[in-house]
């Protein structure tokens, strides 16, 4: 690719980011690192990577449960723990101070030193998850705190198999899934160390330790006689540049894009994250890779995630005879959301979207936090299906996050909340896998209001008027379409407006209405709608419930 096009392609999401220095040295060595991409019709580039189709697995897979756990869960203290551990007066600052020690003393790499995950059981999580009827189950194999979950020759010291619990847990989900019959992610979350962990470079302002250096400007000659002599801190903090321009405060917004004065990393900083990630693909096949990223990783100062799709569908063509493979990226121009499966971040879109995508989102905090478990504060089970039925009634699938304890449990609410999910997908998920959308997503209150718009990667959930046995939400299946009431109504019937008589919607009359899970109903086609009686008696979970029309 020239150089002309490269600038053209790598500044398309934001225009106004001036690309930097290294975007030239990256393109004088455009397969630059250890690891070869896969050869195949797939090149690093947005026209060739916009011939990308979905596969049909991810399509019709429509729900996956997703642990989202590292050593930041050890502190059970919610999420952003390593980065906010090292912000003077903050939430996670005084809770560190006092469980840990002093950030000057005690930094996240002595949180990793702790955290030793003795009571994980990946195959008994991920028989779990599947009884409540995920497909496809995603593991994170790295966060911004940068250490990887997996053998890495590329990341040496600073990965699971090293230091903490000293075992392969990428290498565990996997094998745990597969047992299940799951296809298997990995979420990569690690591109956004550079500037993510700056906090670790400053100091106290006041106190008794003003001014003395949090953990973040340590080398390795200073583990001589600690535990972690012989490591080098800079390799997991990789702090070892200047600032950005608000001195190590705030990476949302410009500085989350690499804009707004965020130090750019380097070419080696670059190179190091790609080789980690191709290593991760290469050695556990996993079918979805989640980048937790404005488009791609390291985009639009580096090619590196360019790369990296080009070679997880190249990979996949190869071995599996034809493109079996997804990619996640965030915040995307039409363009880009036809390369990959655009993912949304606590939040939905308000349409019936032309491509595939992803809602993530958890019942808490992505990183465990027990307080939430006191409070008793998690997201219900009611709360997910209503979510998993609206995304999936607009084209989408619901990557559901349980937080698990740093000891690699989850919790007995936790526990509760994906058993009762269970329950329901048992009963009516007959109309969620394997459906598209029907002519319309839906009807009812929460609809005809005006929805709440996304934010950045997403974050509109929760927003909205919560639903009630008014609103209902559709899918299409061969010849049947699905109506998902969201609540059991008082007098025990349903109008459906969008199946009046002489409904644009419908190509012929209904012959058949059934409650999924139950009997055959009775019904009237009349002008103001579809009208349904239901039986006198309402299922065990009654906030949800389908009807298969035929």
């Amino acid at each position: 690719m020239k150089r002309r096009e490269l600038l053209r392609h790598l500044g398309a999401a934001i225009p106004a980011l001036a690309l930097s220095p290294f975007t030239f040295a990256a393109q004088a060595a455009p397969f630059g690192g250890h690891e070869k991409m896969a050869p195949g019709p797939f090149t690093a580039d947005w026209d060739s990577l916009a011939a990308y189709q979905t596969p049909d697995w991810f399509r019709n897979a429509k729900f996956g449960m997703w642990a989202h756990w590292g050593p930041q869960c050890e502190a059970e203290h919610g999420d952003w723990y390593a980065r906010g551990l090292y912000e003077e007066g903050s939430d996670h600052y005084r809770y560190h101070v006092e469980k840990y020690g002093h950030p000057s003393k005690v930094g996240f790499k002595d949180v990793i030193h702790q955290w030793k995950a003795e009571r994980w059981d990946p195959d008994a999580l991920v028989s779990l998850y599947k009884k409540a009827g995920a497909k496809y189950f995603v593991a994170l194999a790295n966060h911004h705190d940068n250490l990887d979950l997996y053998a890495s020759k590329y990341q040496p010291q600073w990965n699971s198999t090293k230091v903490g619990p000293k075992k392969d847990l990428i290498g565990g989900w996997a094998k745990a899934a597969r047992k299940q019959g799951l296809r298997f992610g990995v979420s990569v979350h690690a591109a956004h160390a550079w500037t993510w962990y700056e906090t670790s470079q400053g100091a106290d302002k006041t106190g008794p330790y003003a001014g003395v250096p949090y953990d973040g400007h340590l080398t390795k000659a200073d583990g001589k006689g600690k535990w972690w002599d012989g490591l080098d801190p800079q390799a997991l903090y990789a702090q070892n540049h200047p600032l950005s321009k608000n001195g190590g405060g705030s990476v949302v917004g410009d500085q989350w894009h690499w804009g707004g004065g965020a130090s750019t990393p380097d070419q080696a900083y670059c190179e190091k994250f790609y080789d980690r990630t191709m290593e991760l693909i290469n050695n556990y096949d996993p079918d979805l890779v989640y980048f937790d990223d404005t488009v791609l990783p390291l985009h639009p100062v580096s090619d590196v995630g360019l790369r990296l799709a080009a070679h997880m569908y190249n990979r996949s063509i190869a071995k599996k005879g034809k493109l079996e493979a997804v990619v996640n990226g965030k915040i995307l121009s039409e363009q880009q959301r036809k390369t990959m499966v655009w993912d949304i971040e606590r939040g939905q879109s308000n349409a019936i979207e032309p491509l595939p995508w992803q809602t993530c989102t958890c019942i808490g905090s992505w990183h465990y936090d027990r307080r939430v478990y006191e409070s008793k504060s998690y997201k219900s089970a009611q709360t997910v299906v209503h979510t998993l039925i609206d995304v999936v009634s607009k084209n989408g699938n619901l990557l559901l996050s349980v937080p698990v304890r740093g000891n690699g449990t989850i919790d007995p609410l936790e526990r509760d909340i994906v058993e009762e999910i269970g329950r329901w997908m048992a009963v009516s998920s007959e109309g969620i896998y394997d459906s598209r959308p029907w002519a319309v997503f839906g009807e009812g209150p929460v609809m005809e209001e005006a929805a709440a718009p996304m934010s950045g990667p997403g974050f509109n959930e929760g927003k909205n008027k919560p639903f009630s046995a008014a609103d209902v939400r559709f899918t299409a299946k061969g010849d049947a379409v699905y109506a998902f009431v969201m609540g059991w109504p008082a007098d025990g019937k349903v109008t459906i407006k969008s199946m009046r008589a002489g409904s644009p919607h419908l190509k012929r009359g209904i012959a058949k209405v059934e409650l999924v899970g139950g009997q055959a109903l009775a019904f009237e086609q009349a002008a103001d709608g579809l009208r349904v009686t239901l039986p006198a008696a309402a299922p065990a979970l009654p906030y949800a419930f389908a009807l298969r029309i035929v």
